[in-house]
């Protein structure tokens, strides 16, 4: 399972010009599926996504989690993330997911964090999103679970 973070002062999911999904202050995360990932990748992803030291603490240093600031945590499926693009110009999804698998996983994800958080909103899986933030700092991480 793949995710890429940014840190975000706000960002907004829209499908078919209707909000799905928006936080204030927090994170934006972009969520792969791979072949072979299974529960407990989703369980780790999520421990990453509240845990992951982004924030600024009294001195200025990441050393604060999501957890920690309460924010918002914003989750999209992104299969892309997922791509081989090793060779060639055009990627290979072999490395994906299957839709099935991925939106189980996904939806998985998405209730431990909403089970474990208190702000937690979601784009639209397997939708065509336009996906608007404002990254704050710029801060943008890969996270691997």
């Amino acid at each position: 399972m793949i995710s890429v973070i940014q840190r975000v002062l706000e960002a907004r999911v829209t499908v078919g010009g209707r909000t799905v999904g928006e936080i204030g202050p927090g994170l934006l995360a972009l969520v792969a599926v791979e072949r072979g990932d299974q529960p407990a990748n989703a369980a780790r992803m999520v421990e990453r996504l509240l845990g992951y030291r982004v924030f600024a603490d009294a001195e200025g240093r990441m050393n604060r989690s999501l957890a920690d600031t309460g924010g918002g945590l914003l989750l999209v499926s992104q299969f892309t993330l997922a791509a081989d693009t090793a060779k060639g110009t055009r990627a290979s999804f072999t490395p994906a997911a299957p839709p099935d698998e991925a939106e189980r996983l996904f939806n998985e994800v998405v209730a431990l964090a909403r089970s474990r958080h208190p702000m937690v909103a979601t784009g639209e899986f397997g939708a065509e999103m336009t996906v608007s933030l404002v990254n704050h700092g710029p801060v943008t991480f890969r996270l691997t679970a």
